[in-house]
C-alpha cells in the first residue's frame, strides 16, 4: 500500500467495527416521523403545511429566506398529524413537523433531475436538494460550494476517513454507493472549475480503498482525483487535521479552507450530490451504523429522516437491554440525548446506545501532570493549563493558551487517566469568552 501522508498529533482508540461487514438495509416505514425544522447551522426553517395537509416524499415542507440555511423535505407520504416543538438536544426549542405516513411513499409530482448549465444553476441546485454538510457539521452545502474567492480554489478534499469508534456508515457507502462518489466528484469538478480532489481513507479500510480506486481508474480522471491513504488514528477526520493531513497547509481556527485554495466535504455529502443530479430526489433520507451493547441487531441501515429513534432501534431487532446512555454519532463528538423519541435529523451517522460500564462516566481523579493531554492534542495546546484558566475565569490567560484553537476532538478527554472533562471545559471556556465579548458590546 502507498506511503501515508504526514501527521499531527493522535490517539489510538479502540475502532469497534463491528458493522464494517454489514450491508446496509433499508427500513421499513414507521407509523409516523418527527421532522425537524432545524437541520442546519443557521437560521432554522417556517413550516410551509399546516395540520390536516397531505404531504409526498420529496416534498417542501420547511423553508426559509435566511442566507444560512437549507430547506426542509418530507421523508414520506402521509397526512401532518401536528405542529408542535420538541427539546433539542441542546437544551432550546426545535419545532417540529409530525407527518402520519400512509404507507405509500408516494413521490412529489415536482421531483426531477436539476438542468445545470453553469456554477450558479449548481449552486442553486444543490440549495433545492435541502444538501448540509453530511459528517456532523450541518453547514448548508450550497454555501460552502460558493465562496467569494472561487477562482482562487482549485482543490477539493472528500473526507471519507471515518475516525469515531463504531460508525461505518461511510464505510458502506464507499462500498456499496461508489458510482455516486464518482458522479459527485465529477460534477463538483465540472461546475466549480476545480483541478484536483483528493479522497482521504484512513488504511483499516483497504476494501473501500481498492474500490474506489478501481472506480477512478473506469472514470478515466486518474490524473485528477487521487486516493489518499491516513493513518488509522484519532482525530483524522476532523476538517483541520484532514486539511493538514493532504496538502501540509495549516487551518487555524477561524479560517475557511477556501482561504487556503480547498473545498472540503464529506463523501456522503459528495455521494448524494451524483446521486441527487441523477434523481431529482432531495435529502430525504440518511444511511446511519446503530450500535451498542445495548442493541440486540447492531447494523447499517437507511431509514426515513424525522424516524424517532425507538423505531430505528425496533427495526434492529429492539433492546437487548435497559438503555442507560443514548449517543447521536460517535462516543467521542456526538452528542447524548435525553429519549430515544428524539428524531434522526439530516446530519445523523450513528446511534450508538450503551447498557453498564460503557454508558458510565469514570469517577474523576486528581491530575498527576503527566502531560499525556498535551501529546494528545492535534495542535499542540495545553488542555490542563486550559482549564484551569477556566475554573479561575482567567479570560487573558484563556487568550493566551488559545484556547479557540481546541477543535473539541475529545483526545485529550480520553487519554486523561484521571478522567478529567477537558475537552467539555475547553468548550465551556469558548462560550465564556463568547459572553464577555458580548457583554463588552
Amino acid at each position: 500500500m502507498e506511503k501515508k501522508v504526514r501527521s499531527l498529533n493522535s490517539i489510538k482508540v479502540s475502532h469497534e467495527k463491528k458493522t464494517a461487514s454489514c450491508i446496509t438495509e433499508k427500513m421499513s416505514v414507521p407509523e409516523t416521523v418527527c421532522i425537524s425544522m432545524a437541520q442546519h447551522i443557521g437560521a432554522p426553517c417556517k413550516p410551509l403545511v399546516a395540520k390536516g395537509d397531505s404531504v409526498k416524499v420529496g416534498q417542501i415542507i420547511g423553508d426559509t429566506d435566511a442566507f444560512v440555511s437549507a430547506p426542509i423535505h418530507s421523508s414520506v407520504s402521509g397526512t401532518v398529524k401536528e405542529i408542535s416543538s420538541i427539546r433539542s438536544i441542546t437544551g432550546g426549542e426545535d419545532q417540529v413537523i409530525i407527518i402520519e405516513t400512509d404507507g405509500r411513499q408516494d413521490l412529489w409530482q415536482r421531483i426531477k433531475p436539476p438542468v445545470i448549465n453553469d456554477q450558479k444553476d449548481f449552486v442553486k441546485a444543490i440549495r433545492a436538494s435541502g444538501l448540509v454538510g453530511l459528517g456532523g457539521a450541518s453547514f448548508p452545502t450550497h454555501i460552502k460550494f460558493n465562496p467569494k474567492n472561487l477562482d482562487q480554489v482549485d482543490t477539493l478534499i472528500v473526507n471519507g476517513a471515518e475516525c469515531e469508534p463504531f460508525i461505518t456508515s461511510d464505510h458502506r457507502l464507499m462500498l456499496e454507493d461508489t458510482e455516486y462518489i464518482i458522479k459527485g466528484i465529477l460534477a463538483t469538478m465540472k461546475n466549480l472549475d476545480l483541478k484536483r480532489v483528493y479522497i482521504g481513507v484512513e488504511e483499516n479500510k483497504p476494501d473501500a480503498i481498492s474500490k474506489l480506486k478501481e472506480a477512478i481508474g473506469n472514470s478515466g480522471h486518474s490524473q485528477d482525483i487521487e486516493v489518499k491513504v491516513l493513518n488509522s488514528r484519532y482525530p483524522q477526520g476532523a476538517e483541520r487535521v484532514m486539511v493538514y493531513e493532504i496538502t501540509g497547509k495549516p487551518l487555524n481556527a477561524g479560517v475557511l479552507p477556501a482561504d487556503l485554495g480547498i473545498l472540503l466535504s464529506n463523501i456522503t455529502t459528495i455521494a448524494f450530490i451524483g446521486q441527487y443530479l441523477e434523481t431529482g430526489r432531495p435529502l430525504t433520507a440518511k444511511r446511519i451504523t446503530v450500535d451498542g451493547n445495548a442493541v440486540a441487531e447492531p447494523k447499517n441501515i437507511i431509514v426515513p429522516i424525522g424516524t424517532r429513534i425507538f423505531d430505528v432501534v425496533k427495526a434492529c431487532g429492539g433492546y437487548k437491554a435497559e438503555p442507560r446512555k443514548i449517543l447521536m454519532g460517535g462516543p467521542m463528538m456526538g452528542r447524548a440525548v435525553y429519549s430515544d423519541a428524539f428524531p434522526i435529523v439530516k446530519n445523523n451517522n450513528a446511534i450508538l446506545i450503551f447498557d453498564g460500564p460503557q454508558a458510565l462516566i469514570p469517577e474523576e481523579t486528581g491530575c498527576i501532570k503527566c502531560g499525556m493531554c498535551i501529546k494528545a492534542c492535534p495542535f499542540g495546546l495545553l488542555p490542563v493549563s486550559l482549564a484551569e484558566a477556566y475554573e479561575r475565569k482567567d479570560i487573558e490567560r484563556l487568550k493566551r493558551l488559545q484556547v479557540t484553537e481546541c477543535m473539541e476532538c475529545g483526545s485529550c478527554s480520553y487519554i486523561c487517566p484521571a478522567r478529567r472533562p477537558l475537552s467539555f471545559m475547553h468548550k465551556m471556556a469558548k462560550g465564556l469568552l463568547k459572553e464577555v465579548a458580548s457583554n463588552n458590546g
